[in-house]
């Protein structure tokens, strides 16, 4: 029996995978979080399989959690569940630790299928994902500007190219206005942008603009 846990702010989205995954007969839910908090003492108290993990839960950054729970527990397998179709945010959860990356406009037969796969020790990764992956590990490959930001940066990045301010951002990550400033000045230092409509331009030409989860 495969057991999982589903880690999503949601409650009617941690509903509906918990439906789809108990309609399969080998897989079990034996917990669920909504934040980062719960998803690291689910870790650390509960015995399971495979973590379902979305990456836009208050709190901790989803990069920063994989690699938490990583530290933990190395040997735990991590499906991220995500509403970014982008291949940065697939690449830079694997590259964190995560064992596959899938978008939840997949259909739930393909969900089963992927945590099957991850549970039985394998990954999943699109072949533009993998692509990416390869290219990166190149020697002289060519590097975009938003791929040298750290990914709590990227993070701040992307939330002001949609349009959040530097207030609701620090409230929405737990942090400080001042250190949101912070990471704004050094992404914009890094990726050679003088003003927030240049960030903006690049943001939409990059496509890294898709909008918040409501």
């Amino acid at each position: 029996m495969i057991r999982i846990v589903i880690a999503d702010d949601h409650a009617i989205v941690r509903e509906g995978l918990k439906r789809i995954i108990t309609s399969a007969d080998d897989m079990m839910v034996v917990g669920e979080a909504a934040d980062g908090s719960e998803v690291m003492q689910q870790v650390r108290g509960a015995d399971f399989d495979v973590l379902l993990l979305d990456l836009s839960m208050p709190g901790r950054s989803g990069m920063e959690l994989i690699k938490l729970v990583r530290g933990e527990k190395p040997r735990l397998r991590i499906l991220v569940l995500s509403m970014h179709q982008e291949l940065q945010y697939a690449v830079r959860a694997i590259k964190s630790g995560a064992s596959g990356y899938l978008t939840k406009e997949s259909a739930p037969l393909q969900l089963l299928q992927v945590l099957r796969k991850i549970a039985a020790g394998g990954a999943f990764i699109s072949a533009d994902v993998a692509e990416q992956l390869a290219m990166g590990s190149m020697q002289g490959a060519g590097v975009a500007a938003h791929e040298k930001l750290s990914d709590r940066e990227f993070e701040v990045f992307r939330l002001i190219a949609i349009g959040v301010s530097v207030t609701d951002i620090a409230a929405r990550l737990n942090l400080s206005a001042k250190t949101i400033s912070t990471h704004k000045s050094n992404l914009m230092q890094k990726m050679g942008l003088t003003n927030q409509s240049e960030l903006i331009r690049y943001a939409l030409k990059h496509g890294v603009t898709e909008p918040l989860e409501p």
